[in-house]
């Protein structure tokens, strides 16, 4: 598939643009911030947007979420748990000088073991709370890849290079966030590439490897 990673904003989020191998559609993964230049890419790519996907609702994952959707026209996908965040974005913003951010009724909720499929891609949504009460994690293939292709895992905050999401943020919970990056260790393949909310990319074979926030999980 094609995956273009934007690091937006002054917290230095990653959005994801995805789209099959052949077609014209694409899905956007938390638009963090920029909108302009988010929209931008998606027109130079050649795109139509098909979905908005939201793994949870921190404000450095949402900022650009109600001006793309404006622009194009594509629903936003948004964890169950967390719809009344994106409601009333700055509610919730927990430091002083972000924003001001625009709010956003979600328009399709998601809670965790759906099966989608949007723009030729294969998505199945699994429940990865700890950093945040309804996180969720977006695991995507192409129809007609074989047993042995690896999902590509867009995880927001649960897992990153050498390091796991914090957990002290209101709904947090280390204890459950050690859970679900237990569960992702589980049912995906050491070679399924992690593209997390923040820093770079990395595989779930590395973490378990040499994460030092892992060990417990690992030995």
């Amino acid at each position: 598939m094609r995956v273009g990673m934007y690091t937006v904003g002054p917290v230095q989020e990653n959005c994801f643009l995805v789209a099959a191998d052949t077609g014209d559609k694409a899905v956007i993964i938390d638009p963090g911030e920029e909108a302009p230049r988010l929209l931008a890419e998606i027109e130079s790519s050649g795109v139509t947007l098909e979905a908005i996907l939201l793994t949870h609702t921190h404000f450095d994952h949402l900022g650009a979420v109600a001006p793309v959707a404006r622009a194009t026209g594509a629903p936003v996908y948004c964890p169950e748990l967390e719809q009344h965040v994106l409601a009333n974005v700055m509610d919730y913003v927990p430091f002083a000088g972000f924003g001001p951010f625009e709010s956003y009724d979600a328009d399709v909720l998601v809670k965790g073991g759906e099966q989608l499929h949007l723009a030729g891609l294969d998505i199945e949504v699994t429940f990865t709370p700890g950093h945040s009460p309804g996180h969720v994690t977006y695991a995507m293939t192409q129809p007609g890849d074989g047993p042995d292709v690896a999902p590509a895992l867009f995880s927001g905050d649960v897992l990153f290079q050498q390091s796991v999401g914090r957990t002290d943020l209101p709904g947090g919970s280390h204890e459950v966030l050690l859970q679900s990056i237990a569960m992702l260790l589980e049912r995906y393949p050491d070679d399924s590439v992690v593209h997390p909310g923040h820093m770079g990319l990395t595989t779930l074979g590395r973490e378990r490897a040499s994460n030092p926030f892992l060990t417990s999980l690992t030995t």
